[in-house]
């Protein structure tokens, strides 16, 4: 696998790691379990990293050295893929011959390398969008800078290159086919995964008493790194309109935002802050730094609803973890979570992003607790249908289908 411009290491929720450092390192833990031996290859970003990681039996994560360790931003990346891509081959090298079948990209710079790869190494190439410049500039969000035409002409590049992509959703592979003129019959879809040990359904109250929250709170929880994309100042305008239409809410409401600055929010770091503050918010909101994995659960088991108003989502991770642990998810309707999330069923889907719309789904849900309980009862059940261990089955199976593909085409 190759993971350029983030480690899968890294901790979600602040910089550029998020929903696809959870995808690699998760993928292939349970493709390891499958006997099948899995190298991941990540820009490092340390000096005192190790050069070699075992990150889990059967999964090594290598730490290239290309450029400077700290400071360089996503958009500067691309100068470094020359630097990358020699460290990657140069390792292919030193191994016997015939070592890797296959190699697996992650995002458009990822995409580029594993192009170089392929022909090299005579083995096919697997790529995972993970996002999309033309998709994200579709629904460009209100402050944020649209992608340059160097990323559009690189992805473009490596959907041409693939053997085989893989789509999170059919919405996916609609934008894909549409936008990028790719071969419905190379894109396949499969569905991300949660790890179903750790996000399940646990007791509010005792979630709350560790985390310290009032046991009769209504709690409108905000996952995931903090830009413009996954819009969080949605979510706060929009509590803002609640309580002027509700104000009785205010001494029971509780509003976390767990995560970082990331991406274009890097820019004004204090941005949300300062948002809450003149709303009237401080009261309200808490701005909690990212956590791991089983506090992250925690969380999401503590909250009354989670809150995901993302202006894209090529699948949504956050839904799908929220709705494990038995909280409904109140999102956007856009992109994968349309399919993440069952409206009406186990969550609420929002057209548009008008905070009195927002308004409106949110008090929904908190003022009706029928309404909540049924939503929450039966999140885990739909959430269940997203396993790491169907996403490794189903990617095993678009791996064999690509080295046929290759096969077929080197006996022609």
């Amino acid at each position: 696998m190759i993971s350029m411009h983030t480690s899968p290491l890294d901790q979600p929720g602040t910089g550029d790691a998020g929903g696809m450092n959870v995808y690699v390192i998760e993928l292939a833990r349970r493709l390891a379990r499958e006997d099948i031996e899995v190298d991941i290859f990540t820009r490092a970003t340390s000096s005192v990293a190790p050069a070699v990681v075992q990150a889990a039996p059967g999964v090594t994560v290598r730490n290239i050295a290309a450029g400077p360790f700290e400071g360089l931003t996503k958009q500067e990346l691309p100068g470094q893929m020359c630097t990358f891509a020699r460290a990657v081959l140069r390792t292919e090298a030193a191994l016997p011959v015939g070592h890797y079948d296959v190699v697996h990209s992650h995002y458009w710079l990822s995409g580029q390398v594993g192009a170089l790869a392929r022909d090299r190494w005579g083995v096919p190439l697997v790529h995972s969008m993970h996002t999309m410049a033309k998709v994200k500039n579709d629904a460009l969000a209100d402050g944020d800078a649209p992608e340059p035409a160097a990323r559009v002409i690189g992805e473009e590049q490596v959907v041409e290159a693939a053997d085989m992509l893989i789509a999170n959703t059919a919405t996916e592979v609609r934008q894909l086919v549409e936008l990028y003129g790719a071969d419905p019959d190379r894109v396949k879809v499969v569905h991300p995964g949660v790890d179903l040990t750790v996000f399940r359904p646990m007791s509010k109250q005792l979630a709350r008493a560790a985390l310290r929250l009032p046991s009769d709170a209504l709690i409108v929880m905000f996952a995931g790194r903090i830009q413009p994309l996954k819009a969080p100042d949605v979510l706060l305008r929009a509590v803002a309109v609640l309580l002027d239409r509700a104000p009785h809410l205010r001494s029971r409401l509780v509003v976390p935002v767990v995560g970082g600055p990331s991406g274009s929010g890097l820019d004004h770091p204090e941005s949300l802050a300062q948002l809450a503050a003149g709303l009237g918010l401080e009261d309200v909101v808490r701005f909690v730094p990212p956590v791991a994995q089983a506090d992250l659960a925690r969380w999401y088991a503590a909250a009354t609803l989670v809150a995901v108003p993302s202006y894209n989502e090529s699948f949504g991770l956050v839904a799908a973890e929220a709705q494990a642990a038995g909280t409904p998810v109140v999102a956007a309707a856009v992109g994968g979570l349309t399919t993440v999330v069952a409206d009406g069923v186990s969550g609420v889907l929002v057209k548009g992003h008008d905070p009195r719309a927002w308004a409106d789904a949110l008090g929904r849900v908190l003022g009706d607790e029928q309404c909540a309980g049924q939503l929450a009862a039966a999140a885990p059940g739909h959430a269940a249908s997203f396993s790491w261990e169907r996403t490794a089955a189903a990617t095993l199976e678009v791996y064999r289908k690509a080295r046929a593909l290759m096969a077929a085409e080197l006996a022609s």
